[in-house]
């Protein structure tokens, strides 16, 4: 396995890549030297420990063994908050990441605010009166504001056409949360209910086909979505709004964005919905 890698870009950020891990991380205020050795200190753990966990962290939740690691555990104990739906820690993997780089970049003193990006999934730090503007890309682009008053620390993205597997067929959908963990597996789990069971557009085949390590097993994972009409489409986002909703009213997420064929659902809290929107 190649060694963690570190480079400062020309803007001010960190670039940090570690076999599959590669992310970016930024600090804002007069302790940002240290916070970048900080996190590459850290960053030179992360992946070994969670190497030696991957057997257990790839198990359906309700038969996961206890994890040693703390980024592991905190995977386990996210994905728990859904049992006993079908889910592994690995639904969270990006955004444990995420949320333990971010605990080292502001260990110390002299940071206003700070962000680590783990592909797409966002661990966020902010002091009182700090703020983020970020954008949502996807086919209806649009920006969502943070402010240190509101509970959201993580934002996520999950979709058939992302890096991971999905089980659905959303284009994306984007989730505000309490941490970056958090907002990964809700961002999965309502990817996953964006679907038409048994429609002939849409092609699947067995997760361990695409990938052999792949925690889904001989799940049906979503590698084409032919043409549907406006109906088919709503029909859809409807599952996976109603399904958001309920995490909503479950305290899981904070507010939800859900893309296919152009269309949009927002779910959630008044002021992200419209933040998300727009």
């Amino acid at each position: 396995m190649q060694t963690p890698q570190a480079h400062l870009l020309p803007d001010g950020r960190l670039h940090l890549h570690h076999g599959p891990i590669d992310l970016i991380a930024e600090a804002f205020g007069p302790g940002k030297k240290p916070a970048y050795n900080r996190v590459f200190r850290r960053f030179g753990t992360i992946l070994g420990d969670l190497t030696r966990e991957l057997p257990a962290l790839r198990r359906d939740i309700r038969h996961c063994p206890t994890i040693a690691d703390p980024v592991g555990r905190n995977m386990a104990h996210v994905a728990g908050l859904y049992a006993p739906e079908f889910v592994t820690p690995m639904a969270a993997v990006a955004g444990a990441v995420a949320d333990a780089m971010l605990t080292a970049l502001v260990a110390g003193e002299g940071i206003e605010k700070a962000y680590v990006n783990n592909g797409g999934d966002v661990a966020l730090y902010l002091t009182p009166g700090e703020r983020f503007v970020a954008a949502v890309v996807a086919e209806q682009s649009g920006a969502f504001q943070v402010s240190a008053e509101s509970i959201v620390r993580g934002v996520a993205t999950s979709g058939w056409r992302g890096r991971s597997h999905s089980l659905g067929i959303a284009d994306a959908v984007t989730v505000l949360a309490a941490t970056a963990a958090e907002a990964d597996v809700a961002a999965t789990m309502i990817a996953n209910r964006v679907d038409l069971p048994g429609h002939p557009a849409i092609g699947r085949a067995p997760a361990v086909a695409l990938s052999p390590d792949s925690d889904l097993g001989d799940l049906l994972v979503t590698v084409e979505v032919g043409a549907l009409d406006a109906a088919e489409t709503d029909a859809a986002l409807d599952a996976g709004a109603v399904y958001a909703d309920t995490l909503f009213d479950r305290g899981l997420i904070v507010a939800a964005a859900l893309q296919l064929n152009g269309a949009l659902r927002i779910v959630g809290e008044t002021n992200h919905r419209q933040s998300l929107r727009s």
